[in-house]
């Protein structure tokens, strides 16, 4: 069935019951006021700090937005972008967007004007939905969007340019507009992060959508009285997936605005949060604050706390170490997927297996893996290939680019253009992307393997190596690393603690700089490259899949 009749079924079960919340501890900072003060702030100023809906209102909304939408003909066939921060209205609107048929564009909310102005002309955008963080980018590029038919403005104070979404949407039904979906309409189409070139349309159908529901509730084990805390970008698809386990069962979830580490374990705490999905920095930001007796957990209500779990990168085993040694009762789980995959699953470790944790973990509920060669040939368990994965959560295509469609999709065979190892135990360890992979006097080094070492060193607070030219080896390891605050390193002391590495492994190059990384905690190589000189190196030697 297509994910709207979730929503549905939700409202008509547990319309009464909150669905979503939404904290912005920003607001409290800036009247100067603390959490536990928030209940005496009047009661018109509450909702800057903490709003709620319940699962009827959410359909409501939701249904409000198919309506306008049918009323400016827009339904299957067409396409609407979302430019919105993490906000009460942002899941609304897009299964408004399901609801009408048409298909959901979500944007990330770190594009520059032009990238924006890329993404809406590839996917062929008929109406965008925007909030007020991005009225100097899209007034910048407004004029030179002739496909996009109208702008719709969340927010106060309308620019001239938009159209006010509150005062056209309001007044719309709020009873389901009943369009036809199945399984196999497209359903959204979702962009590559860009850490391995400019971004690509993935085309998801609703298949995708509720496979993802199954998987993220098969692994994690959602009832109805888990509250799931979200905080990475809801663009993306990482966030929204871990969610729609929460979703499938009708239970609550928390939309925190900001990572600070006391916000989000006073989230926690106040909200009574059971399942967190962390990015490595957060996690880390976490347990060093608690180190340096910044936060004192006796003062959180965290007994409830039963599942942390980690995706979108390589997660060192040695910060799970420390989170277990801090909260022993956590269960703890990884995964891994792409947006390409509607992203989290389709390989997790379980948190029944964390006496493997460094491993990605087995083929996710409904999925099947494969490690293959050049031709695609299966390798034997031990052998660095190619990971390729199968199931009902493959992308369609990539939109309008068939040349790039068949250069990763094959028989229903999705290859990521990550290499990785299956152990004899059946475990998948991840070792790098084929287009990180450094080739330095013919042997292949894989960066994550060095990260993985490096982040060992206490006063290492990140890592990213990339590949540098070399006259004599063809290239070379550099390691740019981020020292923690109050930390002094040197680059003598680093090439000391590499001495139990093989030689061939150690980085020649160290960088102390600041580790850039995307919204969903990916390192940004490419800018790193670009930075550092590798970016023409690496287009030499190799041409990524996605």
């Amino acid at each position: 069935m297509p994910i709207t009749e979730i929503l549905e079924n939700n409202a008509k079960l547990y319309g009464n019951d909150v669905a979503l919340i939404e904290i912005n501890p920003q607001e409290l900072e800036k009247r100067h006021t603390t959490w536990r003060e928030y209940s005496l702030i009047e009661p018109s100023r509450i909702d800057a700090f903490r709003s709620e809906i319940t699962w009827g209102e959410f359909d409501r909304r939701a249904n409000r937005v198919a309506n306008f939408l049918l009323t400016r003909r827009i339904g299957k066939g067409c396409k609407v972008g979302i430019l919105l921060m993490n906000c009460l209205e942002w899941l609304p609107i897009y299964f408004g967007i399901l609801k009408s048929g048409a298909m959901t564009v979500p944007l990330n909310f770190r594009y520059t004007p032009q990238e924006i102005k890329y993404c809406l002309e590839l996917a062929d955008v008929d109406i965008l939905i925007f909030g007020p963080e991005f009225v100097g980018r899209m007034e910048s590029i407004c004029e030179s969007l002739p496909r996009v038919k109208s702008m719709l403005y969340v927010g106060d104070d309308c620019p001239s340019f938009a159209e006010p979404y509150y005062n056209l949407v309001s007044y719309c039904s709020s009873k389901s507009p009943s369009i036809a979906i199945s399984d196999r309409d497209e359903a959204a189409i979702y962009f590559s992060s860009g850490t391995t070139g400019f971004p690509k349309a993935i085309v998801h159908p609703h298949r995708s959508l509720m496979h993802a529901c199954v998987v993220e509730q098969k692994h994690h084990r959602q009832t109805r009285e888990d509250t799931f805390l979200c905080i990475p970008p809801l663009y993306h698809t990482g966030a929204k997936m871990h969610w729609f386990g929460s979703f499938l069962v009708g239970g609550k979830a928390v939309l925190l605005k900001g990572v600070n580490p006391e916000w989000i374990l006073r989230s926690v705490s106040e909200e009574q949060c059971t399942i967190v999905w962390l990015l490595v920095p957060w996690a880390q930001d976490i347990l060093d604050a608690i180190e340096r007796g910044d936060i004192d957990l006796t003062d959180y209500k965290l007994d409830q706390w039963r599942l942390m779990h980690i995706g979108a990168q390589p997660v060192p085993p040695s910060l799970v170490k420390r989170w277990k040694t801090v909260f022993p009762h956590h269960d703890y789980d990884t995964n891994y997927g792409l947006s390409e995959s509607i992203g989290p699953g389709a390989v997790h470790l379980g948190i029944e297996n964390v006496d493997h944790v460094g491993a990605i973990g087995v083929a996710g509920y409904g999925w099947q893996t494969m490690i293959v060669d050049e031709k695609h040939n299966p390798v034997p368990r031990g052998t660095v290939g190619e990971l390729a994965v199968k199931g009902d959560g493959v992308m369609n295509c990539y939109y309008k680019d068939e040349k790039a469609t068949k250069e990763v999709l094959s028989d229903g065979w999705l290859f990521t253009g990550d290499m990785a190892k299956e152990s004899e135990d059946g475990f998948i360890y991840l070792v790098d992307r084929k287009k990180d992979v450094i080739i330095t006097g013919g042997e292949n080094l894989y960066p994550v393997q060095i990260e993985d070492y490096l982040r060992k060193h206490n006063a290492i607070k990140d890592v990213a190596v990339i590949g540098l030219p070399d006259t004599r080896l063809g290239e070379i390891a550099a390691a740019i690393i981020e020292v923690k605050p109050g930390c002094t390193l040197t680059e003598e002391e680093v090439m000391t603690f590499c001495h139990d590495m093989p030689r061939y492994q150690r980085p020649r190059k160290i960088i102390f700089a600041e580790v850039p990384r995307n919204p969903t905690g990916k390192i940004e190589k490419p800018k790193l490259r670009k930075m550092y000189g590798a970016d023409k190196l690496v287009a030499q030697q190799y041409e990524l899949p996605r």
